[in-house]
């Protein structure tokens, strides 16, 4: 499998929340790190870790935060950036905006993530 290969299947268990590819396809030492200046914010080491925040955010989303589409996977080497819209709602707040995930891809598993948000503050306020 190529590193496009491996962000395509990657989008597509998030999407669908296949937690068994999605497992298959992080390290367990996944390096995760979470953008802007709330309660999700920050780096997140290994798959607990990462595992205990994304189950907060589907928590504090009702399940509704999502990964919506993905335009274009584009690989330089081991990296892979992948354009991406994600939404969510919660409580009368939303969220809904263009994105950019970063994949780090080392023999065949994502090893860390970098995520770009395009209006960090409405990311912000929504998670609170």
């Amino acid at each position: 499998m190529t590193n496009i290969d491996i962000a395509t299947s990657y989008i597509k268990a998030v999407q669908v929340g296949d937690q068994a590819t999605l497992g298959s396809l992080l390290s367990p030492q996944i390096i995760w790190h979470q953008p802007g200046n709330n309660q999700f914010s920050g780096t997140k080491n290994g798959i607990a870790e990462f595992g205990a925040m994304m189950g907060a955010m589907m928590a504090k989303s009702g399940g509704s935060f999502a990964i919506t589409h993905a335009h274009r996977y584009l690989a330089n080497g081991n990296l892979v950036a992948i354009e991406i819209e994600f939404a969510g709602q919660r409580e009368g707040a939303k969220v809904d905006q263009p994105g950019i995930d970063l994949l780090r891809i080392e023999g065949g598993k994502i090893v860390e993530v970098w995520l770009f948000s395009s209006d960090p503050e409405q990311e912000d306020a929504f998670w609170g």
